[in-house]
C-alpha cells in the first residue's frame, strides 16, 4: 500500500489496484474497508510508523515534551520514504479527516501539540490561558520535513535549538491576540487559498 501510495499518490489508491497488486478481488477488500481512507489509515497503522511507546507525552516540562514531540515526529518521517511522507501530508490536505484518523490509529505523530501539553504547561506557569498551538503546527512539522528531504541534521543541537529560540518564544507570543491564528499546515485543517479569477495571478 505505501509503495503505491509513493508511486501514484492518495488519489492513485484505488481498490481496484490495490485488489490487482495484492491478488485479492475487491469484494474481499471491500469487507475489510469502506474506503480509501480506510485502506490508507490500515497501511499506516500495520506498517513501519506505528509506535510501540506510550502515546502520552509527559517530560515534565514545557521545553523536555516539545522536544520529545519533534523527537517522535522525526522518528515517524523516518518510518516511510520522504516520497510517502508528502504525499500522505498531501492528502491529509485534500482529505483533513485523514490527518484525523492517523493520529487516532497510529498514535500521535509529533506534528500537532496534543491538548495534555497545552494543558500541562499552562499549569505549570510555562504558557498563557489563551496559547494557540499555531506555531508548533505551522513551523516544527514543516521544518523537519523540509530538512529531512534536503538531507540535513536534525540531532539533538538542532532540536534544542529550535525549541528554545522558535518554538517557545512563538508560542507565547500568541497570547491576547486580537484574532484567531489560522490553522497550521500540520494541523489537518489549513485554509485553503483564495481561487483567482482568471486574468489575475
Amino acid at each position: 500500500m505505501t509503495a503505491l501510495l509513493a508511486e501514484r499518490g492518495y488519489e492513485g489508491i484505488t481498490f481496484e489496484e490495490v485488489a490487482r497488486r495484492a491478488g485479492a478481488s475487491k469484494p474481499t477488500l471491500y469487507r475489510r474497508w469502506k474506503s480509501r481512507r480506510e485502506m490508507v489509515v490500515a497501511a499506516v497503522k500495520a506498517g513501519p510508523a506505528r509506535r510501540d511507546d506510550q502515546d502520552e507525552i509527559n517530560t515534565g516540562s514545557l521545553r523536555g515534551d516539545l522536544l520529545a514531540l519533534c523527537e517522535r515526529l522525526i522518528r515517524t518521517m523516518h518510518s516511510t520514504d520522504s516520497q510517502t511522507a508528502l504525499l500522505l501530508l498531501q492528502a491529509g490536505l485534500e482529505d483533513p479527516e485523514l490527518c484525523e484518523d492517523i493520529e487516532r490509529a497510529a498514535g500521535p505523530t509529533g506534528a500537532r501539540l496534543p491538548t495534555a501539553v497545552v494543558d500541562a504547561a499552562i499549569r505549570r506557569g510555562e504558557l498563557p490561558d489563551d496559547v494557540d498551538p499555531f506555531p508548533f503546527e505551522e513551523v516544527a512539522g514543516a521544518t523537519l520535513l523540509l530538512r529531512r528531504l534536503n538531507g540535513l541534521s536534525t540531532d539533538s543541537a538542532y532540536l534544542t535549538a529550535l525549541v528554545d529560540s522558535i518554538l517557545i518564544p512563538a508560542l507565547r507570543a500568541t497570547s491576547q491576540r486580537s484574532a484567531a491564528l489560522p490553522a497550521g499546515i500540520f494541523s489537518g485543517r489549513p485554509t485553503p487559498a483564495p481561487t483567482s479569477s482568471e486574468g489575475h495571478p
